[in-house]
């Protein structure tokens, strides 16, 4: 089974769909699957409108999406869980405490991949390494509370779902740099 990053965030609908499409392509290049769940997804939706039309301007494919709930064996088999909140994190954590370790919110990981120090990779498992390089520097560094959590762009407008792919692309990035460092 290849490592999985799982996005979570509240309905599966904005934020962890989009997550899912550009993280798959920012990620494309290493063995890693990428997911996505709601904590209180409706099953079988479609993207929002203005999320797939955003997730289509930067390259994915949204047509085939459906919202899925999050259950505690989509975490249990995450290699990584990005979630969209810190409440959503907290859940998380409740509904698995085993996966506490490797749960993070999106932003505070990016802050992690960022400071933490070049994993040694080698072992065919660079998401797993990544993981325990950020729970390394998780230990070193103090929490940003006010900056962890991504903003819910439901109830604006196109330029606030761009905004949140952005953020989402930025945060995305140094995930892929601390991967391509774990070889």
């Amino acid at each position: 089974m290849p490592e999985q990053v799982l996005f979570v965030c509240h309905a599966n609908l904005c934020r962890s769909p989009m997550a899912e499409h550009i993280a798959r392509r920012l990620l494309a290049r290493w063995p890693v699957a990428v997911a996505s769940a709601g904590t209180a997804a409706v099953p079988g939706r479609p993207m929002h409108p203005y999320a797939a039309f955003v997730t289509a301007t930067r390259g994915g494919d949204p047509t085939g999406f459906r919202s899925r709930r999050l259950d505690a064996a989509d975490l249990v088999e995450a290699t990584l869980v990005l979630t969209a909140t810190r409440r959503q994190r907290s859940f998380c954590a409740t509904l698995a405490p085993a996966v506490l370790r490797r749960t993070f919110t999106l932003r505070q990981f990016a802050r992690l991949a960022a400071a933490a120090d070049p994993p040694s990779g080698g072992d065919g498992r660079p998401l797993r390494a990544v993981v325990e390089a950020a729970a390394l520097a998780r230990a070193r560094l103090q929490p940003a509370l006010d900056g962890d959590d991504l903003a819910d762009p439901i109830g604006g407008g196109p330029a606030d779902f761009t905004r949140c792919a952005e953020e989402i692309e930025r945060s995305v990035a140094p995930i892929g740099a601390l991967i391509a460092a774990a070889g």
